[in-house]
């Protein structure tokens, strides 16, 4: 089977020229979430999306674009994205007889870091939010899976049937990874010194953290296909989050270990994620290095900033809110953090989108206070983030969902691939360590593109 989506639905969804929504939900035999997206690429380039959570009990993968979402106005970009979700729900014919969140209608998208920074040319196809309706969709959880169809106009419930029978059969493998001709750090010396006049200023004012981030290039000899990395990640980070946003001939993905927000029903989970050090090559070793981490001012500090801003956003969309009182470590497989779960209850107006934007910027990637560190950051890191350490992931026609902050990730554009990694910075905080933390923060996403280190 060559192509799912006929050229007549692609205009439809280039254009927006959106009727009623059908949508259509059955459940499937099990399959391979990643090589249905695979497969997906000949037909749906620029137009898919791949989802796992750090468990791997949850797995969604999108084809094709039914509907495209963005905002006309960037100060009020939660707030509308909301708003065209409502109105396309109001009159949609929506079939889905099972209670099983991410199933149905279901946006998948995310949000720029900062709408006042210069927007940089690799990220030109993603703009300051933009979320995805799926044309197909498959949604396994716990191993039950189920496949959704959207599409304006009334929908051929055959093709679900033939679909379901087609993904059986699939089989793949990622292509190996073009040759790499050569890599960049961006103005190493610059960002040092721009350390240096942060901390210089946190010693001297009223902030107490800022998060500055820098980038690197990788450029290779043909376009890079975002199924090869994505099978790196999966293997590489079976205890992260991995996330793929297909945009033209971009993608943004990652291996995130930090969920922003999760809500299903009333439940609402968030994530405080700050201070790190590296891993140990033994397991003395390593022990040694979690115990330094869990008693260290400086991440403690830092860590106890994310506690208070997290519990601060959320407090007015939730009946009840249990935190912790002392942190605890997550370890990954080249990084551990400072780590302290959040469970609430949400009151039942609370929306999702509003919480994502009660959270955005947390200090973890922003700073303390928020407004004067933004500014900090704009002036001193010298670069776009785009999608990096924003908010990215899905809400279905229910209300839940689940968004993750979008570290540990890097941005493909053709040929070229641009990693991101920041450091939270403190009044005690020394330029060069900053760096080699940054440097270990690259290790995930430099190893999904078959690099070892720098």
């Amino acid at each position: 089977m060559k192509t799912i989506l006929s050229p007549n639905r692609r205009e439809q969804s280039a254009t927006n020229e959106r009727g009623k929504l059908f949508s259509y939900t059955i459940p499937m035999d099990p399959c391979d979430l990643f090589v249905f997206y695979q497969s997906q690429r000949t037909s749906s380039t620029g137009q898919r999306f791949y989802w796992k959570n750090s468990d791997g009990s949850f797995r969604i993968v999108g084809s094709g674009i039914a509907a495209t979402f963005t905002s006309k106005s960037p100060e009020r970009r939660f707030e509308h994205i909301q708003q065209q979700w409502d109105k396309l729900l109001q009159d949609a014919h929506i079939e889905n007889k099972y209670d099983i969140p991410g199933t149905g209608p279901l946006l998948f998208g995310g949000f720029s870091f900062d709408i006042d920074q210069i927007p940089a040319d690799e990220w030109s196809s993603f703009g300051d939010s933009l979320f995805y309706l799926p044309e197909i969709m498959i949604t396994c959880l716990d191993e039950q899976y189920f496949l959704t169809m959207n599409q304006f106009g009334a929908l051929d419930q055959r093709e679900g049937e033939f679909l379901k029978q087609w993904v059986k059969q699939m089989k793949g493998k990622p292509n190996p990874f073009p040759k790499l001709l050569t890599q960049k750090e961006y103005d190493v010396e610059g960002w040092l010194q721009s350390v240096e006049e942060v901390v210089d200023e946190l010693q001297n004012t009223d902030m107490q953290k800022v998060v500055l981030a820098r980038k690197l290039q990788l450029d290779f000899a043909e376009p890079l296909q975002s199924e090869t990395i994505i099978d790196q990640l999966l293997s590489e980070q079976p205890s992260s989050y991995v996330f793929s946003m297909e945009a033209e001939d971009s993608c943004f993905l990652g291996a995130s270990p930090e969920r922003l927000v999760e809500k299903v029903n009333q439940r609402v989970l968030s994530t405080c994620l700050a201070g790190s050090i590296a891993r140990g090559k033994s397991e003395q070793e390593d022990k040694k290095l979690g115990n330094d981490l869990l008693h260290d001012s400086k991440n403690l500090f830092e860590h106890g900033l994310v506690v208070s801003m997290i519990e601060d956003a959320l407090r007015p969309f939730c009946e009840e809110l249990l935190i912790p009182n002392q942190p605890n470590l997550m370890k990954k497989p080249y990084i551990q953090h400072l780590y302290t779960p959040v469970e609430g209850r949400a009151k039942k107006e609370s929306s999702i989108f509003a919480m994502v934007q009660s959270l955005h910027p947390t200090p973890a990637l922003g700073g303390v206070p928020t407004r004067p560190a933004m500014k900090m950051i704009r002036d001193k890191e010298n670069m776009d983030r785009g999608f990096y350490g924003s908010p990215i992931g899905w809400t279905d026609y229910r209300g839940n969902g689940e968004f993750i902050v979008g570290i540990r990730s890097g941005l493909t554009k053709g040929s070229s691939a641009f990693l991101y990694a920041g450091c939270g910075l403190v009044s005690d905080s020394i330029a060069d360590k900053e760096l080699i933390e940054t440097r270990i923060k690259f290790q995930p996403m430099l190893r999904a593109f078959g690099k070892e280190s720098l």
